[in-house]
């Protein structure tokens, strides 16, 4: 049971926290009945989610049992059966697809398109470079669009735009692990054949500097600030800098960005920023 646990890599929920976001960028956090069904959709996400990690392991068995870290996961070490894992895939989707349809159409409809968008990503999408990234960044995306569709909370084009773009960041840093595997003789996958060091490199430094600006202009533009009745949004600027430049820190000068989800999970100075940045923002829309 431990082994069949770890196929569903609970760790990685920590993602799905992006289904609370239009609740936190609405500034409507005292809503009971909006917080509930945010939370239903976060559950039936992960669930997915869960059904295609398993899914993903099972594609790249072969792949992962070249990784120095992977061929220890249940299926590349033969700890859980190619048996068992298709069956749970199979009930864990079907699961969650149906709870969503009786629960909300537009839920079922984004649930949907990621299981399909995330199966085709596992056949064949991974290996095109670029598209791979963008694909992960859509995640991301249709994680706002279940928040929203239980909440019923409009998404503006800024939450948009700066998950898009933080997401590609992120996967840049993954790929760039993928590529520093390579370079030391360990080349174990496929979908880094349209990258090299140089390349990741300044397009990590590219689009941190675009989510940067991109979360300063949002502070700063004139329906957020009528919004919220307060011009000190830009505050919460200074959490955002210091976090993106802690994230390149990990990846360039520690050279640990494999898996972005372990990497917020272990680093205290990450998870302090994310904290006081949230703190912040919750202080300047409800008190200031």
């Amino acid at each position: 049971m431990a082994d069949i646990f770890k196929l569903f890599r609970v760790h990685q929920y920590i993602k799905n926290l992006f289904i609370f976001m239009p609740l936190i960028f609405s500034f409507s956090f005292s809503d009971y009945t909006n917080n509930i069904n945010t939370l239903i959709a976060f559950i039936l996400f992960s669930i997915l989610a869960s059904s295609i990690y398993i899914f993903n392991d099972l594609m790249d068995i072969e792949e992962d049992k070249a990784h120095p870290t992977k061929k220890n996961r249940p299926l590349a070490s033969g700890k859980v059966k190619k048996p068992t894992a298709q069956l749970l895939i199979i009930l864990m989707s079907f699961f969650t697809l149906t709870t969503a349809l009786f629960i909300n159409i537009q839920l079922f409809s984004v649930l949907f398109i990621y299981f399909i968008l995330n199966i085709a990503y596992s056949l064949k999408l991974k290996h095109i470079s670029i598209l791979d990234i963008f694909i992960i960044a859509t995640g991301f995306v249709l994680r706002l669009f279940a928040g929203s569709a239980v909440t019923n909370i409009e998404l503006s084009m800024w939450i948009i735009v700066m998950t898009f773009l933080l997401a590609i960041f992120l996967a840049l840093a993954k790929r760039r692990d993928d590529v520093l595997l390579s370079l030391s003789g360990q080349e174990t996958r496929k979908n880094i054949d349209g990258y090299n060091l140089e390349f990741v490199n300044a397009s990590m430094v590219l689009m941190a500097g675009v989510v940067i600006v991109s979360y300063v202009q949002y502070t700063i533009s004139p329906e957020v600030i009528a919004r919220i009745g307060s011009e000190h949004l830009y505050l919460t600027a200074f959490f955002v800098i210091i976090g993106v430049l802690r994230y390149m820190q990990i990846t360039f000068v520690e050279e640990d960005s494999g898996s972005p989800t372990k990497v917020v999970i272990r680093d205290t100075f990450l998870k302090l920023t994310i904290f006081f940045w949230l703190l912040s923002f919750v202080v300047i829309t409800k008190l200031i």
